[in-house]
């Protein structure tokens, strides 16, 4: 590819992305909110965390200790930090951090 395709793609993706950023705004000005768009807004978040937490503890073996113990204490570390703080982002930053500790300098 060179530079003016690279150009064009990146003016494409930014124009879509920015579209489907509008585009509840545009269908639903001035109406009120469908119950079922109202449902999905309350419903979806916690079911995306599910998914995530499914999706990052899929591949956890229990063949040896340094394939399932960094997991759980790091998922434990983001549990018991969410429940002090109540704050979504320094949760995910400390498990984050506590787990690649964790792999990096005591189960290497």
């Amino acid at each position: 590819m060179n530079d003016k395709q690279i150009f064009i793609s990146i003016v494409i993706m930014s124009a879509v992305t920015i579209a489907l950023r509008f585009l509840p705004f545009i269908l639903f000005s001035g109406k009120k909110t469908p119950k079922v768009i109202a449902y999905l807004g309350k419903v979806l978040p916690y079911a995306m965390m599910g998914m995530l937490v499914v999706y990052c503890l899929r591949d956890i073996s229990f063949k040896s200790a340094g394939g399932f113990v960094p997991e759980i204490l790091a998922s434990a570390v983001v549990v018991v930090s969410y429940i002090i703080k109540k704050n979504s982002l320094i949760s995910i930053i400390s498990g984050t951090v506590s787990y690649m500790l964790l792999v990096q300098l005591v189960f290497v």
